[in-house]
């Protein structure tokens, strides 16, 4: 980086690209017009490429300036938590752990499997539950520490993550007392007979299903689909149909729901991933629980 690059530069150009234009940007920033432009071209100066250029009457970013806010904003993103941060750390006495989770995992299990960090005495966790490609992109931005999902991080040299397999547990199926005695019967084909909820095909365990489900040739009577588990169970509870879970879960279930265990599909299985940035400096609760679940614990 040439020495005369200057961060406040940077800031301006940020927000340039974000307004969409350099009048938008002063008029946010409450500054001249022609300020702004000079420190735009001061940045473009320092680093030997243009990053805007005009279409018509629009202002259009370059490929470099498309780079360069990218960067930006991960630059941003982390100043953001700066000062917070920094005053954590000064007092001593927090441990912030951002992580999203996938909402594709059942609540429980992503309190199990955070067990070996939640008896930390200074905790802070934040737990912020979304669709696994957005909260892949938090994690790229440095807004989260880690992401808990039911799959590993595609290949991806843009997002730099690891991912390491905390724990695995195999897929059983749960009736409601109304369709348990049919659906024990004759399993797995029975699947094809009774009523079946499933997860969208958001969760990762839906592709596994399907695939079993083939294998076998069970054609399942689908009653309904659900992106959230612990709607999945709800409706089953009530009767609704039968419903596959982690054989981790099934004890809850019985207890919460009421729930019957009508048959295992082994060869079926939920992951449990954890994602985090490749730092060179780990945070030392995703450490404590990388240790936990090294080479993927049975969450059986």
């Amino acid at each position: 980086m040439s020495q005369s690059f200057n961060y406040r530069h940077l800031f301006y150009f940020w927000v340039v690209a974000k307004e969409g234009g350099i009048a938008r940007a002063a008029e946010r920033l409450d500054m001249a017009v022609q300020t702004i432009s000079a420190q735009v071209r001061e940045l473009e100066k320092s680093l030997g490429v243009s990053l805007l250029r005009t279409e018509g009457r629009n202002l259009v970013l370059t490929d470099a300036g498309v780079a360069a806010l990218h960067e930006a904003d991960h630059i941003f993103a982390l100043g953001e938590q700066l000062p917070l941060r920094v005053r954590e750390a000064a007092s001593g006495q927090t441990l912030r752990l951002n992580l999203g989770i996938s909402d594709g995992i059942a609540k429980l299990a992503v309190h199990r499997l955070l067990t070996p960090v939640l008896d930390e005495p200074h905790l802070r966790l934040l737990c912020h539950e979304g669709e696994f490609q957005p909260l892949l992109g938090e994690l790229a931005l440095h807004k989260l520490d880690a992401v808990l999902a039911d799959r590993a991080a595609p290949p991806n040299p843009a997002l730099r993550t690891t991912s390491q397999l905390l724990g695995t547990s195999a897929i059983a199926w749960y009736a409601p007392p109304l369709w348990a005695e049919a659906a024990a019967h004759n399993f797995p084909h029975s699947l094809a007979v009774v009523p079946v909820l499933l997860p969208t095909d958001h969760a990762a365990m839906r592709a596994r299903i399907d695939h079993w489900m083939e294998r076998e040739r069970i054609r399942p009577l689908i009653a309904g689909e659900f992106e959230d588990s612990a709607l999945l169970s709800t409706f089953a509870a009530t009767g609704m149909g039968v419903m596959p879970a982690p054989v981790s879960l099934g004890e809850h279930l019985a207890t919460t729901h009421g729930l019957v265990q009508v048959g295992t599909t082994t060869d079926v299985q939920e992951q449990f991933h954890l994602i985090f940035s490749a730092r060179k400096v780990m945070h030392p609760l995703l450490t404590r629980l990388l240790e936990a679940g090294h080479g993927g614990m049975l969450l059986n």
